[in-house]
C-alpha cells in the first residue's frame, strides 16, 4: 500500500498537466484540441509504467515507460512556464527553463532501446548483447551532452543556451551524427534481439513477444493511415497528432499485458479478430463506395439526388456482411492459423462419419485419431463401458 501512494501521486500530477492543457485549449479555441495526442501518449506511458512499477518494482521496463511519460510532461510544462515568464517580463529565468526543455525529452529513447533489449524478462538475452547496451548508453550520453551544452539559440525559446560551451571549432554537429547513428543502430539491434528471443523462447515468452509484435503492427498501420489521410485530405491538426499517439499508445499497453501476463494467451484470438474485422472493414468500405459511385452514374438520368444510391448501397453492404465475414475468416484461418483450420476440417469430417458409423470399435478408433490430430496429446487412451 505504501508503494501505491508515491506512484499514484506521480501518475496524478503527470496526467493532470496534459488534461489541464486539453481543457484550456477547448475553452479558448472551441475546436478539437491538438494537444489530445499528447494526453493519449502521457496517459498510456505513465499509466502502464506506474502499474508495472507498483506490481513489479524490480522490472526496469516499467521505470522506462514511466520516465518517458513523465519527461514528456516536464518538457511540456517547461515550455508553458517559459512562455508565462516571458509574458511577465522575467527574461532572466526564461533561458534556465528553456535549457531544461532542450535535454529533458531524452528519456523517450529508453523504451525503444533498453525497453526492447530487456523485453520481456528485464534481462539481456545473453552476455553477447552487452555491447548493444553499451552502444545505446553511449549514444544516449552523447546526445544528452550535445543537447545540454551546445552553444547557440535553444529550439523552444530561441534564447542562447546559458550553459553552452564554445570550444572554437564545430564539434557538436559530429557529436550529433555519432549519437544519432549509435542510438538508431541500438534500436535496430534491439529489434533483432526480440527475433532471437522469439526463436529460442518457450510458450509463455513467445506469447509475451507476440503482444509486442501485435502492437508494432498496429503502430505501423496507424502511421500508414496517417500518410494516406495526409495525401487525400491534406495536413489537418485534428488528427495529425492524435492518430500516431493512439497508435503509439498500443505499445505500452501491449507491454503491460505481456509483463503482467494479464490474459496473455488471448493474443491469438486478438490477432485473428483484428485480421478478420480489419479485412472486413476494408472490403465492405470499398464495396460501399464502389456501389454508391456506380449507382450514381446509373441513376443520374432518373434523379439528381444520391439518396437512393446511398440507401441501396447500405442494404447491399448489410447483405454482404455475413458471407464476406465467413469468407475472410476462412482465409485468415487457412493462411495464418493453419492448425485451427485443419482441426476444424477434421472435426467436420468426423461429424459426417459419426452420423453413418454403427460400429463402436471403428468409432472409437476414429475418435482417437481425431483427438490426436487436433489436440496432439502426449498419451491417449479410450475407455468404453461394457454393455451389461
Amino acid at each position: 500500500m505504501k508503494r501505491w501512494i508515491p506512484i499514484g501521486l506521480i501518475w496524478l500530477l503527470a496526467v493532470g498537466v496534459p488534461v489541464v492543457g486539453v481543457v484550456n485549449e477547448i475553452t479558448t479555441s472551441g475546436g478539437f484540441p491538438t494537444s489530445a495526442g499528447w494526453l493519449v501518449f502521457v496517459l498510456a506511458f505513465v499509466s502502464v509504467g506506474a502499474l508495472i512499477v507498483s506490481q513489479r518494482p524490480r522490472h526496469p521496463i516499467g521505470w522506462f515507460l514511466l520516465l518517458a511519460g513523465v519527461s514528456s510532461v516536464l518538457v511540456g510544462a517547461a515550455g508553458f512556464v517559459a512562455g508565462q515568464l516571458d509574458r511577465l517580463g522575467l527574461d532572466r529565468l526564461v533561458p534556465v527553463v528553456g535549457w531544461f526543455s532542450t535535454w529533458g525529452w531524452m528519456p523517450v529513447w529508453l523504451p525503444p532501446t533498453f525497453g526492447l533489449l530487456l523485453f520481456p524478462t528485464g534481462r539481456l538475452p545473453s552476455r553477447r548483447w552487452r555491447p548493444v547496451a553499451w552502444l545505446a548508453i553511449g549514444g544516449f550520453v552523447v546526445l544528452l551532452v550535445r543537447a545540454a551544452f551546445a552553444p547557440g539559440p535553444m529550439e523552444d525559446t530561441g534564447r542562447d543556451n546559458p550553459l553552452g560551451i564554445d570550444v572554437g571549432i564545430d564539434v557538436w554537429a559530429p557529436l550529433t551524427a555519432v549519437g544519432t547513428i549509435a542510438l538508431l543502430t541500438a534500436v535496430a539491434l534491439s529489434v533483432l534481439s526480440l527475433v532471437v528471443r522469439y526463436r529460442g523462447a518457450r510458450t509463455v515468452e513467445r506469447q509475451q513477444i507476440k503482444w509486442l509484435l501485435y502492437a508494432a503492427l498496429l503502430l505501423v498501420t496507424g502511421l500508414c493511415a496517417l500518410v494516406g489521410l495526409d495525401i487525400v485530405v491534406g495536413d489537418d491538426g485534428a488528427y495529425s497528432a492524435l492518430i500516431p499517439s493512439v497508435a503509439l499508445a498500443t505499445v505500452p499497453v501491449a507491454t503491460g499485458i505481456a509483463i503482467l501476463r494479464h490474459r496473455l494467451f488471448d493474443i491469438d484470438v486478438v490477432v485473428n479478430r483484428t485480421l478478420v474485422y480489419g479485412g472486413l472493414t476494408v472490403s465492405l468500405g470499398t464495396a460501399y463506395v464502389g456501389i454508391v459511385l456506380l449507382l450514381q452514374l446509373v441513376l443520374r438520368p432518373l434523379t439528381e439526388e444520391s439518396g437512393l444510391a446511398v440507401a441501396v448501397s447500405t442494404l447491399a453492404v448489410a447483405a454482404l456482411f455475413r458471407p464476406v465475414r465467413s469468407r475472410i475468416q476462412a482465409v485468415v484461418d487457412r493462411r495464418f492459423f493453419r492448425r485451427r483450420y485443419d482441426a476444424a476440417r477434421t472435426l467436420a469430417a468426423f461429424g459426417v462419419r459419426l452420423r453413418d458409423e454403427l460400429d463402436v470399435d471403428a468409432l472409437g478408433h476414429d475418435l482417437q485419431a481425431v483427438v490426436r490430430d487436433t489436440m496432439q496429446p502426449a498419451h491417449l487412451s479410450l475407455w468404453l463401458r461394457s454393455p451389461r
